[in-house]
């Protein structure tokens, strides 16, 4: 499903720990992190592409996490040239996302990658939350700072650093 101007509507989620750190997750077989995040399918709402994403690539389900708080408006990125996919119909130049803040209720032992067939996942760690940003693939980095900073308020997260010069 791609809207009319290209773009794909899609889940964000940023899984927090008691303690105030975020999951993040390794793209299986490399060594790229990134959220949990994946596509809303023809009639889901993205609260229900919530709760599929977040089974399907962490094996929770919706009484493993408290939902604490979803951006106000779509996050859009664009895709490098690269990884657009040109195929018949719409072409895909990036995605629309909103971002869901969620509270990690159950034991840190439930998170597994064996709930879907073809696992997108192969690893996982709990970082700081403003870990992300130094860590991420640059042309999804704005939409993570923007995410990041609108929930941040949800769970009391300490402001963003500085750089340092």
């Amino acid at each position: 499903m791609i809207d009319r101007d290209g773009y794909r509507p899609n889940v964000g989620i940023i899984l927090i720990s008691g303690t105030g750190q975020v999951l993040w997750a390794k793209r299986i077989g490399q060594q790229a992190w990134q959220f949990p995040q994946g596509g809303i399918k023809h009639g889901e709402t993205p609260e229900d592409a919530l709760f599929r994403e977040l089974h399907e690539e962490l094996g929770l389900v919706r009484e493993h996490v408290e939902v604490l708080g979803v951006t106000k408006d779509w996050l859009r990125y664009k895709l490098p040239s690269r990884y657009i996919r040109r195929r018949r119909g719409r072409v895909c130049i990036g995605q629309k996302q909103k971002w869901f803040a969620l509270r990690l209720i159950a034991e840190e032992s439930k998170v597994h990658f064996a709930a879907s067939e073809t696992p997108e996942f192969d690893g996982w760690r709990w970082v700081e939350y403003w870990h992300p940003l130094t860590e991420v693939v640059e042309f999804k980095r704005d939409v993570y700072d923007r995410a990041l900073n609108e929930l941040g308020p949800l769970i009391g997260a300490a402001p963003k650093p500085t750089p340092s010069a």
